[in-house]
């Protein structure tokens, strides 16, 4: 009775993961969506300064595309059942993540470099913007690299098979949308000035 009850729960809970992730994107949508109109909005100050975007962003921008076409290798090379390409494009896929970040930072830098802060004297309501949003985004991400970890993790303990794949799915399915709403950000940022 309690192997069946075990067997049911687990069953229940695999059905349920795709959709409750699916719920928790769509809420971090609105939140961006919302952090977005504020900046369009905002754009109508008096005190509005308009100002390129760090060179760091664009080099993160393509790492991160990157990691999502090497995350899709890893799935495709799972399916197949070939362990150790999978493993390679994984941690390929981690060091383009922790790569994203470090350009991030290194664009907060550059931004502070030019005397634009996130707040004080020399912050301007379009720099705080974009720390601010970069930032939220940047903590998502921060998750994003916990979900690798633990994808790895998984896959390295031989969690998953190409019967069995639904956690790095679901991971893939997450950084996708880190990586999907990093490029939303980037052009809007570039293009509504």
């Amino acid at each position: 009775m309690k192997q069946s009850l075990e067997k049911e729960y687990n069953k229940a809970k695999r059905k349920s993961a795709k959709p409750m992730l699916w719920v928790s994107m769509v809420s971090m949508t609105m939140m961006f969506m919302g952090l977005t109109s504020a900046y369009v909005v905002s754009r109508k100050r008096y005190d509005w300064v308009s100002f390129d975007l760090p060179a760091a962003f664009y080099t993160s921008t393509v790492l991160i595309v990157l990691s999502s076409i090497t995350f899709i290798l890893a799935r495709r090379f799972l399916k197949k059942n070939n362990r150790t390409l999978t493993s390679a494009f994984l941690v390929t896929t981690l060091l383009l993540g922790i790569g994203f970040m470090y350009f991030q930072f290194l664009g907060f830098s550059e931004l502070m470099n030019t005397g634009l802060y996130f707040t004080g004297e020399q912050s301007t309501v379009k720099s705080s913007f974009i720390f601010g949003i970069t930032g939220a985004h940047l903590v998502h991400i921060t998750a994003g690299i916990v979900v690798l970890l633990v994808v790895f993790f998984n896959h390295f303990n031989k969690k998953y098979s190409s019967k069995d794949l639904l956690g790095l799915e679901l991971g893939a399915i997450f950084w996708h949308f880190v990586d999907v709403l990093w490029v939303y950000l980037f052009f809007f940022f570039y293009f509504i000035r």
